[in-house]
């Protein structure tokens, strides 16, 4: 929700100052995003007078013009064809920088003559769409003074973050009393005198009760629709919205105003009355925003005896909408069903504005005054004449009243506040306060429900920062501590891969069906999804870290190395799990190592590997088995193993066609660390076993073997380390080799093997003993020490 500081002033009679204005803000529970003066970027354009205009001596369209700024003429170079001495304009000064086009303005040469700075059109200071000639102010604006100020642009915007509990705040008129209520001045009274009409009122009816249970109308005619005066264009440009004309900038500027949608019909497009009823299945609409809706039948509409005109509470149709010709106007002030107006949004994919409030609910009570304030703007902007109101049906207007115990601030909400100015702030936020304390809710009020909601609308009045800071009460002794075993595995995941290098992503738990459908398609599906492209529950952690990998490779980075511990959704459940993603250059090219090196299947193994280290798994004991799935390359992905059936990982290149589809290189590699399928630690109690490093030095032989190439090296590996249990400690693969005397369909496979002596040194014949066992175990493979 943003607003400028002028408009908040309108409706809150303060002196309270910006930087007060944003911390009452955010005292009170109202996040303030941000606040940006559009003043500022115009601060170098000043007021300016022509002196004078002569023809350029080498150039027919341009003239050399002498400018005075408040410091003494200037000659600057212009081509606008208004361009005459004696007009008043807004100039840029040398250095100043041109808004539309981000160019710094400087002395230069144009043609052979010399220019100090230039005379600006709008377009180039971003105030309209007009770049035929530069702007003309009246001939009695102050010289020399910032143009800015002059125009009214020194008015910051402030931008609030608006909770979906409070739509009272969706209107400037609501966070002002929520201001007068802190104590930042005073709420002005709203001025909303019904417009007296002549003749019978329109024809509006309801046969949608339920989605549109009250719809009021007054019709305007003989009106001239044009441009909305320069405040309200002013006001409505620096909160993001496009004036179009003085009837589409009411409605607009009374919505984010008072939190009041309308929409306006121009009457000589209807045929016949207008009713609110449910759509007819089949039914099209061309909504303001050029797109065709097809309806389906449960959605509320507006529409006369020919076709739909107005998709109930969510956007009116392109072929009643106002335009330049447009004399007679109705303007509809319906009340819409929250829950109508979700339904219709979401199944329509349609957002807008009107919906936003609509969905969270407007104030019912606040149909009469609402068209009035619209329809007193449009007789004083655009002139004509009213008719009489119709109001077909009755709002939902319900006073609530809740038996509030002021105790309950202190007890529950942590903070003494007064009797006396709990009833103070209560009664300024629209309450009313009974002498028995029977607290009757405003009917802006929709998410107040209870003592609980009272209780918060007081502490955070008085101030969520002046809430004490209290502990809670520890039982005697030491507390007992609360993480399960499962938190502290994942707690040690994070650390560890952290410590790696890899930074943490948090990515959606819900994605798009076709990005789960190569991971084995999302067994459970989001019945109520907040996009369409999020309507499956993720069955695995890569399809978002892999979007993310991508959006960082695109935003400059070179390389990107990911991690995320969450949740997959499968059919028998959720699981824990880790997922990595390496992309884009392991290594920056160097002069040493020359170009860029990217990720492989093995540095995604050795992160597995690493991280299950580090929280203790049997990493001596996993088996590496080729293959992990469609997702990865069938030739270089695996899984890691604890025996032929348990997964603890599986990982590896992308496949081609996924890394395609996620926009990634060729390199990218991926792993998954199966969380829930880590063996339980075994009860140690908390002391580590003493460290106790041998006494006596370790040995080291190699083994070179020839061995087929269809026998995995891990396979090797493990029946090398296997042959002696009690004196070879570690083998490891050291050394791959094919070509030149190794024949083909085979490979030379060198491996280091680590013996420890315990009691005493080995001998000569204790060593060959081992050298024996280790070459029978090779054979068992078919491998034999190469010659």
């Amino acid at each position: 929700m943003k607003f400028t500081l002028s408009w908040l002033y309108d409706h809150l009679d303060t002196d309270a100052a910006l930087n007060a204005i944003v911390e009452g803000l955010t005292r009170i529970g109202l996040e303030v995003e941000g606040v940006e003066n559009p003043g500022d970027k115009l601060a170098a354009f000043r007021i300016a007078r022509v002196l004078s205009a002569e023809r350029h001596p080498q150039a027919d369209k341009l003239q050399v013009l002498s400018v005075d700024a408040g410091d003494g003429p200037l000659q600057v170079v212009c081509g606008a064809p208004n361009a005459r001495a004696g007009l008043v304009g807004v100039f840029g000064m040398p250095g100043a920088v041109v808004p539309a086009n981000g160019m710094v303005l400087k002395v230069a040469a144009i043609r052979g003559v010399e220019s100090n700075g230039m005379m600006c059109s709008t377009r180039e200071l971003e105030l309209g769409e007009d770049h035929d000639g530069i702007i003309e102010l009246p001939d009695d604006a102050p010289v020399g003074t910032p143009f800015p100020a002059y125009a009214g642009l020194d008015d910051p915007v402030i931008d609030v973050a608006i909770t979906p509990n409070r739509q009272d705040c969706m209107g400037v008129r609501g966070i002002a009393r929520d201001l007068a209520a802190a104590g930042l001045g005073t709420l002005r009274p709203l001025a909303a005198s019904p417009v007296v009409g002549e003749g019978a009122g329109p024809d509006v009816r309801i046969e949608d009760a339920a989605g549109c249970p009250a719809f009021h109308a007054q019709a305007v005619r003989g009106l001239t629709n044009g441009e909305s005066p320069e405040w309200m264009r002013r006001r409505l440009t620096a909160i993001g919205q496009k004036p179009i004309s003085t009837l589409v900038d009411i409605t607009n500027y009374v919505m984010f105003d008072l939190g009041r949608p309308l929409h306006v019909y121009d009457m000589a497009t209807l045929d016949g009355g207008l009713v609110a009823r449910r759509a007819t299945a089949g039914e099209q609409v061309v909504a303001l925003n050029g797109k065709t809706y097809t309806l389906d039948g449960g959605e509320t509409v507006i529409a006369d005896a020919s076709a739909v005109h107005d998709i109930g509470g969510i956007m009116g149709g392109e072929h009643s909408g106002v335009s330049e010709a447009t004399t007679d106007v109705l303007i509809e002030c319906a009340y819409f069903t929250p829950e109508a107006i979700a339904r219709t949004g979401q199944k329509l994919a349609l957002t807008s504005d009107a919906r936003q409030r609509f969905e969270r609910g407007v104030d019912p009570a606040f149909l009469d005054d609402g068209l009035a304030i619209a329809a007193r703007y449009v007789l004083d902007l655009c002139g004509g004449t009213a008719g009489s109101v119709t109001r077909a049906g009755a709002a939902p207007v319900e006073q609530r009243s809740i038996a509030y115990d002021p105790a309950r601030a202190a007890t529950l909400g942590g903070l003494d506040v007064p009797v006396e100015r709990q009833r103070d702030i209560l009664e300024r936020l629209g309450f009313m306060v009974g002498d028995d304390w029977r607290v009757t809710v405003p009917t802006w009020r929709r998410d107040i429900d209870g003592t609980a909601d009272l209780v918060e609308e007081v502490i955070r009045i008085e101030g969520l920062d002046n809430v004490p800071s209290t502990p809670l009460a520890r039982p005697a002794g030491v507390a007992r501590p609360t993480a399960t075993p499962e938190q502290k595995l994942e707690r040690r995941l994070r650390r560890a891969a952290a410590a790696r290098g890899l930074a943490e992503a948090i990515t959606w738990s819900f994605i798009a069906e076709d990005e789960a459908a190569p991971f084995g398609g999302g067994a459970w599906e989001v019945v109520n999804p907040i996009a369409s492209d999020m309507r499956v529950m993720r069955p695995s952690l890569l399809p978002g870290l892999l979007s993310a990998a991508a959006r960082n490779l695109k935003r400059g980075q070179s390389s990107v190395r990911l991690f995320e511990i969450g949740r997959r959704y499968l059919a028998e459940g959720e699981r824990a799990t880790l997922g990595i993603v390496l992309a884009g250059d392991r290594s920056t090219r160097h002069w040493r190592s020359g170009r860029a090196q990217g990720f492989d299947a093995f540095d995604a193994k050795g992160e597995l590997l690493a991280l299950l280290e580090a929280v203790g798994a049997p990493v001596a004991n996993l088996q590496v088995m080729d293959g992990a799935g469609d997702v990865f390359h069938p030739g270089q992905s695996a899984t890691l193993r604890l025996g032929p059936k348990t997964v603890l990982a599986s990982f590896g290149t992308l496949h081609p066609t996924i890394a395609k589809a996620f926009d990634l290189p060729a390199t990218t590699v991926a792993a998954e660390l199966y969380v829930d399928a880590l063996p339980a630690k075994r009860g140690s109690g908390f002391m580590r076993p003493a460290f106790a490093p041998p006494a006596l030095q370790a040995v080291t032989r190699d083994f070179a073997f020839m061995v087929a190439d269809t026998v995995p090296g891990d396979q090797l590996v493990r029946a090398v380390r296997g042959a002696d249990k009690a004196a070879i400690v570690d083998a490891r693969l050291f050394d791959v080799f094919t070509g030149t005397g190794v024949e083909p369909g085979y490979r030379s496979l060198a491996v280091e093997i680590t013996l420890q002596p315990t009691a005493k040194s080995f001998t000569d014949a204790e060593l060959k003993a081992v050298s024996d066992k280790v070459v029978a175990a090779a054979a068992k493979l078919g491998a034999s020490l190469r010659g």
